[in-house]
């Protein structure tokens, strides 16, 4: 069975980087996690090519520009509890593990997560959600991380099943890689462990068409048919999406999935990601001209996390109407 790869030693084997690349890949994977599912590999056509741009570490990581911080959407100073952030008076986030399936070369979080991020202990988890009981004002309970698919769906099943009993929360959100990256996590088990007396979304990342592969399809056909909404949202990279054409093939392939694209993300400025950066102004322009060419259905909310933890601003475009 193919395995997930984990080292500098098993991308150089898999063809994914060159020997004379290993010293600095090395020292990138000696600080930020590296992980590549059989399914994220049998995606990749070539080195560097929108897919393994994404996933395939990168020396460059190593060199962090002016403006990166290690925490850019300011998570620190909205954790009430270990595991929450508070950053939006409805709303709050619950962190139960920092693990993900794949470890995306651009992520904001890249200098927590990783396969050591565990689970919250129960006495921290425990407390979490003791947190949120007594908040009456958050509604809106959303799993993140790492990755939340990861958990067994006992455990899955479990956390959301105690949120979803609190009076207060009304609606339940998950953000997850799974689909796409490890859809063979979606099993039968995951999807009747679900809650079905309270809304339930589940936020897809995905940042290319051919994410969407005929695995993800079952994957999320599964979720949809257990009752889930599917949203997309997406990070602009550069060399993966930054063109109309790779956008307008990433929403349509999106709305055929069954998923209606929610947010287009300007890069948050994490430490070694520069490389992936677009500027907004080209953003916008991008979604300017994508404008006639899909559906109003296909159409996300450009936005961009403000300093210091701020919240999402949405970007436009402005457009003029007279």
């Amino acid at each position: 069975m193919p395995r997930t790869l984990t080292s500098v030693d098993a991308l150089i084997a898999a063809g994914l980087a060159p020997e004379a690349a290993r010293p600095g890949l090395e020292q990138v994977a000696a600080r930020y996690a590296v992980a590549i599912t059989p399914a994220v590999r049998a995606l990749i056509q070539a080195p560097n090519d929108p897919i393994a741009r994404q996933y395939v570490p990168d020396a460059a990581e190593l060199a962090t520009a002016p403006w990166e911080v290690d925490d850019p959407t300011a998570d620190a100073p909205f954790t009430p509890v270990k595991g929450v952030v508070h950053r939006y008076p409805d709303r709050a986030l619950l962190k139960p593990l920092l693990a993900c399936p794949v470890y995306c070369r651009f992520c904001f979080r890249r200098e927590h997560v990783g396969p050591d991020g565990g689970l919250l202990a129960p006495a921290e988890l425990e407390a979490a959600l003791d947190w949120f009981a007594r908040t009456p004002m958050v509604r809106e309970a959303i799993l993140t991380g790492g990755d939340p698919l990861m958990l067994s769906p006992r455990r899955l099943g479990a956390l959301l099943g105690r949120l979803a009993a609190m009076p207060h929360i009304e609606l339940l959100r998950v953000h997850s890689r799974v689909p796409v990256a490890a859809p063979g996590l979606v099993t039968a088990a995951l999807c009747a462990a679900l809650p079905r007396d309270k809304p339930l979304y589940l936020c897809v990342h995905a940042n290319h068409a051919r994410e969407f592969s005929p695995a993800a399809l079952a994957a999320l056909a599964a979720l949809h048919q257990a009752g889930v909404v599917l949203l997309g949202q997406s990070v602009l990279l550069a060399g993966v999406n930054d063109s109309v054409e790779a956008l307008e093939a990433l929403f349509r392939a999106m709305l055929r999935a069954r998923v209606k694209p929610y947010y287009l993300h300007q890069l948050d400025p994490a430490p070694g990601t520069a490389r992936f950066a677009v500027p907004v102004e080209q953003g916008r322009a991008l979604l300017v001209a994508l404008r006639g060419r899909i559906s109003g259905l296909a159409w996300p909310t450009y936005v961009q996390e403000s300093p210091g933890g701020g919240g999402k601003k949405p970007l436009g475009p402005a457009w003029d109407l007279g």
